[in-house]
């Protein structure tokens, strides 16, 4: 029987905005490239530390950081800004699953301490990335409204 709460499955592709669909596709490719350049340029056998998701997931973190402040405080009427970077490219290029499997291949390689490490280390590299990344975007955006000022 049919949830009357939710709207069916036509009218919800109907309302999708399909400059919003592109705009994520199009981001997501471009992010999944650069992420699969990564594990090309520092490839990783199983049961060690995994370079190339740690500094998707770091570098992610900073531009998602610096990307929520554009979005909400500095230009909030662009709206494939979010679309096309925060879900597409940066959606594409992080990589919260592959971490996930790396910690749980780690575990299974019997490198139990990497994989503790590893899991620690990746969240608060992203966590602390994604706070400096605010800041930083923040204070650039007083500065440059600062001298526009003067």
């Amino acid at each position: 029987m049919p949830d009357p709460q939710r709207p069916p499955l036509r009218q919800m592709l109907r309302a999708v905005s399909v400059p919003a669909l592109v705009a994520v596709s199009l981001g997501g490719a471009i992010g999944a490239l650069a992420r699969y350049g990564l594990t090309v340029a520092f490839p990783t056998s199983p049961g060690s530390f995994d370079l190339a998701t740690f500094i998707a997931n770091t570098v992610g973190g900073l531009l998602i950081g610096a990307l929520m402040v554009v979005v909400t405080e500095v230009a909030p009427g662009l709206r494939m800004i979010r679309p096309f970077f925060g879900v597409g490219i940066l959606g594409g290029f992080t990589t919260f699953s592959t971490y996930i499997v790396d910690i749980g291949h780690a575990a299974n390689a019997g490198t139990t301490l990497l994989a503790v490490v590893y899991a620690f280390a990746t969240m608060a590299a992203a966590l602390l990335a994604a706070a400096l990344g605010m800041y930083a975007t923040r204070r650039a955006v007083a500065r440059s409204r600062g001298s526009e000022a003067a």
